[in-house]
């Protein structure tokens, strides 16, 4: 009698238990990125920070993380080839090991990458617990240029914008008229690049099947409604003549605190659609196993109520342990400013998006990191807490390894246990 018709309905509880696990993980460490800078640059209190992420992050979760979700469920390694049962604890291990160790790194407010420990610890029990050739070597190659390319291509994004910011705002004979004229341009780039996204990959698993052209229009009309809503909002900032002589952008930084509410928000809905995979890819996996035999773990579709659960223990994770790593994140780095941050935010968000369209599941830190950067090096100075950076890098050095080691124990605690 095979392990899964023995304890199917104990596998499954369990590992709905360690799937919520590692998604409370995922927001008690990762959503730092999504928040970090917003209360960095002081644009939002660390309590509106999370009432803004647990809306958004949810949305992004569940509406748009179908996609990157069948890359860590599939594209990793080669459920046909590994016995069900063995899917199903090394599945199982993976989100064990990884939500341990975002664990760990929470407690201590290092900002780590949710989507190294879990690759990590995947690749550890497939090809150390069953053999080498479980692990889709090739289909990981994408997956590690990805780490490498998307902080280069925010920090890119990021630098282009800053300087058009500069130019645009900051250098011009009145920078505030300037940010009231141009600010709600950016507010709607913000709406049009995360709907944009959004509409044509990531809905069809909530039944809408939206056009090329219908999708375009949503967007349109979502970066208009953006857009409109900014403005009222600008519209009420006067100048401070007295906070403008200690710091001479002080209301022009008023208007970006605007705009960064509403990168905040495309920052927490792109990273939910993302790295809600970390969490739920392998439950998914593992329900399918459960649920066919094994047969059809890697073609199975995503259920809902798998990203629901994922989207709830993210929330649950940053409500609860998430101030300890926006704090890092948003105070340490470098000295933030609301015009800086939005535009780490943007590019961030717009990268995150385009690779969940992709498939890809890039990590945030590595993005928003690389935003940050960039928007150091277009303003020509070293301002970077390069200590700080330093031990972010090496967090970062460290995860996968350690996700993979996590994982060979539990797995081989786990066979164990229900040898």
């Amino acid at each position: 009698m095979s392990l899964i018709a023995e304890y199917g309905t104990v596998l499954l509880v369990l590992a709905c238990c360690f799937g919520f696990f590692m998604a409370w993980g995922v927001g008690a460490n990762d959503v730092a990125n999504a928040m970090g800078t917003s209360v960095g640059s002081k644009a939002l209190t660390i309590k509106q920070a999370i009432i803004i992420a647990m809306v958004f992050e949810f949305c992004g979760a569940y509406l748009a993380g179908g996609e990157v979700t069948d890359t860590v469920k599939s594209g990793i390694v080669d459920a046909s080839i590994i016995p069900p049962d063995l899917l199903v604890l090394g599945m199982m291990s993976a989100l064990l090991a990884a939500g341990t160790w975002l664990l760990v790194a929470s407690m201590k407010g290092w900002p780590v990458s949710t989507t190294h420990s879990i690759i990590g610890a995947v690749i550890g029990f497939a090809a150390v617990g069953v053999s080498m050739d479980a692990v889709k070597w090739a289909g990981i190659i994408p997956i590690a240029a990805s780490w490498v390319i998307s902080p280069l291509l925010s920090g890119a994004v990021a630098f282009v914008l800053f300087l058009t910011v500069q130019k645009l705002i900051i250098n011009t004979d009145d920078p505030f008229v300037s940010a009231k004229r141009f600010v709600p341009f950016y507010m709607f780039l913000t709406g049009f690049v995360v709907s944009i996204l959004t509409v044509t990959k990531g809905l069809k698993h909530v039944g809408l099947h939206l056009s090329t052209m219908e999708g375009l229009l949503v967007a349109i009309g979502v970066g208009l409604a953006v857009m409109f809503a900014g403005m009222a909002l600008i519209s009420r900032i006067k100048i401070d003549a007295e906070a403008d002589k200690k710091f001479h952008f002080a209301s022009v930084e008023k208007i970006f605190a605007v705009l960064m509410v509403f990168t905040a928000c495309a920052m927490a809905f792109a990273h939910g659609s993302n790295d809600v995979a970390n969490a739920v890819g392998p439950l998914a996996a593992i329900v399918g196993a459960l649920e066919t035999g094994g047969q059809a773990a890697a073609k199975s579709a995503v259920p809902g109520w798998v990203l629901l659960l994922g989207a709830v223990g993210i929330v649950i994770g940053l409500a609860t342990y998430g101030y300890k790593v926006i704090a890092t994140i948003g105070k340490e780095i470098t000295e933030l400013t609301p015009s800086r941050g939005f535009t780490a935010e943007l590019a961030t968000a717009t990268t995150v998006i385009g690779a969940s369209a992709l498939g890809l599941p890039v990590s945030t830190t590595h993005t928003l990191v690389g935003a940050v950067l960039g928007v150091g090096l277009a303003r020509g100075i070293a301002a970077l807490n390069l200590g700080v950076v330093g031990q972010i890098f090496l967090s970062w050095v460290i995860t996968l390894p350690v996700g993979a080691l996590l994982s060979v124990v539990f797995f081989t605690i786990l066979r164990t246990v229900f040898a």
